[in-house]
């Protein structure tokens, strides 16, 4: 069997989570024609094209078993760092910052309860970094292997991997007290919710759809959209009297208390079960990740 260059795996991941060869020739302090000479040697050995040079920058499927090969060492690097650091206190902790353990979290999650979950493993110097996408799409970055556990929809573990329930984030549709006072005093109904506009995070994001549809019991809705990507700003948006945006009750508990917002469909939520997938691996840091996000789940979301 192969036994492949740590450096030059580094290389290949870099290229990838970076974008491109100049960003990832500065995240190594090499050159440029370093990084290329290390990758021209890696796919070399392998007797195959590792990254396909279009714009973005992606992993042939060759990269993608490399990748996850990458972060696995990530991985075992960072439990030897954690056990050494059980054995020798004073001894300097924490992963060298490009070798980043990598997950996948949907900005609602990050917006209300996932970040604090983390906090304690940043405190230990834990190399984090949260790649942030729609929840029915950050599967997609474990299955490439780009990351090593994602906050996701999917129910069903994806291949090599394990999954753990986490509960249920309850979404309501919001406006400010003037939008709704001005627009719909009547909160919506099957007939006015075409009359406004709503935030979306992006062209992938149908919550505000979803919730329309089943709300009034309709098959299939067509909204104006407004597009604001972070869960922050929809909600500053909201506020601002932009639209009605369907945000998680977590988010706007503390706007509908001060009268600053108003549900505009009382009695009506729509729950969004999430669940933690990660690699199925014996690791420590990776074990605690899993307990870390699930305990912050039980509690704060719905059963």
């Amino acid at each position: 069997m192969s036994t492949y260059d740590p450096a030059a795996l580094e290389c290949l991941a870099a290229i990838v989570e970076e974008g491109g060869f100049e960003r990832a020739a500065q995240r190594l302090n090499v050159t440029q024609s370093a990084v290329s000479q290390r990758l021209r040697a890696l796919e070399a050995q392998v007797g195959s094209v590792l990254i396909v040079r279009s714009r973005p920058l992606r992993p042939t499927s060759a990269g993608q078993l490399l990748l996850k090969h990458t972060k696995q060492l990530r991985l075992l690097r960072a439990d030897l760092e954690r056990d050494l650091q059980e054995l020798a206190p004073s001894a300097h902790g924490g992963g060298r910052e490009e070798e980043r353990i990598s997950i996948a979290i949907n900005a609602d999650s990050i917006a209300t309860w996932a970040l604090d979950a983390l906090h304690d493993l940043v405190r230990q110097r834990l190399p984090l970094e949260i790649i942030v996408d729609d929840q029915d799409f950050t599967q997609e970055w474990l299955r490439s292997g780009q990351v090593l556990g994602c906050v996701t929809t999917l129910k069903q573990a994806l291949r090599g991997c394990k999954m753990v329930p986490l509960g249920a984030m309850r979404y309501v549709a919001v406006a400010s007290a003037s939008f709704a006072e001005k627009h719909l005093p009547g909160g919506l109904t099957a007939h006015n919710f075409r009359e406004v506009s709503y935030l979306s995070f992006n062209r992938k994001d149908d919550m505000a759809a979803e919730f329309v549809a089943r709300a009034f019991g309709l098959k299939r809705v067509a909204l104006n959209h407004l597009f604001v990507p972070s869960s922050e700003g929809q909600l500053h948006a909201v506020k601002a009297g932009w639209a009605v945006g369907v945000l998680p009750e977590l988010l706007v508990r503390s706007g509908l208390a001060d009268g600053s917002l108003v549900d505009m469909a009382p009695g009506q939520e729509l729950p969004i079960k999430l669940y933690w997938h990660c690699w199925n691996l014996e690791s420590e840091v990776l074990d605690t990740l899993t307990q870390a996000l699930t305990e912050a789940a039980g509690r704060t979301l719905a059963a």
